[in-house]
């Protein structure tokens, strides 16, 4: 482990959204951001740009910056972790430089032997991350932000530290310029289109229950995909301001590579790593919530008493706490909470947390092996199930119940399920909604689900304005 010290520079206290709109034209931006800061989630939001790197995988196959790396696309990411070695720092938030950026649900064919979707949608690689020696970093409890620069990818101390500090007043004087004018006008979008008519919905649904009744899966998650042509003067910073005002979420995130631009409002933690503390939280259960306070509680009670929704909930978190079983210490895999109650702004979800104790013999990677793509959004056999997604769907899910987060140069980690989640490339947007399929399930309620969930996306590619401050 290097002792070279990274450079901390604390800054007047300012949004992040502020500094995102000062950094937005900046190359590879990525912001994690706690648009929801409830405790005891959003506590903690960053900004990074202009990376010394980037990870990629394509058709199973790693790169780093444009160079092939081989045919394991795992083991390539955590060499090149491994080269820029750093002690975590007790008292900053934990990503303290590292990587970050997206992790798409098609990854699942580097780690089982699946079929290939009939469609491809927009052709991004399987996963982008790119390595940050500088994050800006926003702790909103404590109102305290700070430039947390590491100095790589210098590998000599002298000349690492010297890097570290000239980052850092370059990134200090980029953050107190003045916005620029921005024009926040959306622009008219649509119509929308979706690869499911109603009835091919119902359809599908109800195969998955005829298949579960056969006692080939427990549950599927079935997702609708929503696409529209967007107008040449979108703004997808605008897009993105919107969407985090109509629909805060404790995980969204806002990441700009090149021409690309992934806009999530995730509700959904995957995985988090403190140290060797594992965290999951997985959602199943999707109540709508009313303006009309009366409705709004009975519609949040239906939810907690319901038993297919808990019966679902109850499901993915056995899943999980068997994926977590091969990568922590025996016994120490819990669930401290199972099917609490969680309000957001459209929707009331039912939240499970599973946790447990990481093995020393184990990392971030294999944490991320053992549980890729999150049960949530896969079903239960979880293999079984994405094999009936990609018959049913017919069409690459990519960004969409792929996981977006950072792994920092420490080994910490955190990540979200990348759900409510829009790709917007070469002027068409494209989102999903799903749900979770039972024996329970009623196929025209599930198909209503879907679109409760898709509602706030809709609304803020509506708005004429954005809502940013």
């Amino acid at each position: 482990m290097t002792d070279c010290p990274i450079h901390i520079r604390e800054l007047p206290w300012t949004t992040p959204v502020v500094a995102m709109r000062r950094l937005a034209d900046r190359a590879h931006l990525t912001f994690l951001d706690s648009a929801a800061s409830q405790e005891p989630l959003g506590r903690y939001s960053y900004l990074a740009c202009d990376p010394f790197g980037t990870y990629m995988v394509e058709d199973g196959r790693a790169s780093w910056n444009g160079q092939k790396l081989g045919d394991d696309p795992w083991g390539a990411l955590r060499t090149l972790l491994a080269r820029y070695p750093q002690e975590h720092r007790p008292g900053l938030p934990p990503f303290q430089g590292g990587a970050a950026g997206v992790f798409g649900y098609d990854l699942n064919r580097t780690l089982e032997r699946l079929p290939v979707p009939a469609a491809s949608g927009h052709r991004l690689p399987q996963a982008t991350l790119h390595f940050y020696d500088v994050v800006v970093s926003y702790d909103h409890r404590e109102n305290r932000c700070c430039i947390v620069s590491t100095g790589w990818p210098e590998q000599d101390p002298a000349r690492r530290a010297v890097r570290a500090r000239g980052r850092a007043n370059e990134f200090a004087a980029l953050l107190a310029t003045p916005n620029l004018a921005r024009n926040d006008a959306c622009g008219t979008v649509g119509p929308w289109h979706s690869n499911f008519s109603r009835a091919g919905y119902i359809a599908a649904v109800r195969r998955v229950i005829d298949l579960i009744l056969a006692g080939d899966v427990f549950q599927v998650n079935i997702a609708q995909r929503f696409s529209a042509r967007l107008p040449t003067s979108f703004d997808p910073v605008a897009f993105y301001c919107q969407l985090r005002s109509l629909n805060p979420a404790p995980f969204a995130a806002l990441l700009r590579h090149g021409n690309l631009t992934i806009a999530s409002s995730s509700p959904e933690r995957f995985l988090k790593l403190d140290g060797r503390v594992v965290e999951t939280r997985p959602i199943k259960g999707t109540g709508v919530r009313s303006t009309e306070p009366m409705e709004d509680q009975r519609q949040a009670q239906l939810l907690v008493t319901s038993d297919k929704d808990r019966a679902e909930n109850i499901m993915i978190v056995d899943l999980l706490r068997s994926d977590l079983s091969r990568v922590c210490t025996p016994d120490s895999v819990d669930v401290p909470a199972l099917c609490n109650l969680e309000s957001y702004a459209s929707v009331h979800h039912l939240v499970s947390v599973v946790t447990g104790d990481l093995e020393k013999s184990h990392d971030a990677i294999a944490l991320l092996q053992a549980c890729f793509p999150g049960g949530s959004i896969t079903g239960a056999p979880k293999v079984r199930a994405m094999e009936i997604i990609t018959e049913i769907e017919r069409v690459t899910r990519e960004v969409y119940c792929g996981a977006i987060g950072f792994i920092a140069f420490s080994g910490h980690m955190d990540t979200n399920i990348a759900i409510r989640t829009v790709t917007i490339d070469d002027g068409l947007a494209v989102f999903h909604a799903g749900g979770g399929i039972t024996a329970m399930s009623d196929p025209a309620a599930e198909y209503d689900e879907t679109l409760a969930k898709a509602q706030r996306m809709f609304d803020a590619f509506a708005a004429n304005s954005s809502g940013a401050p």
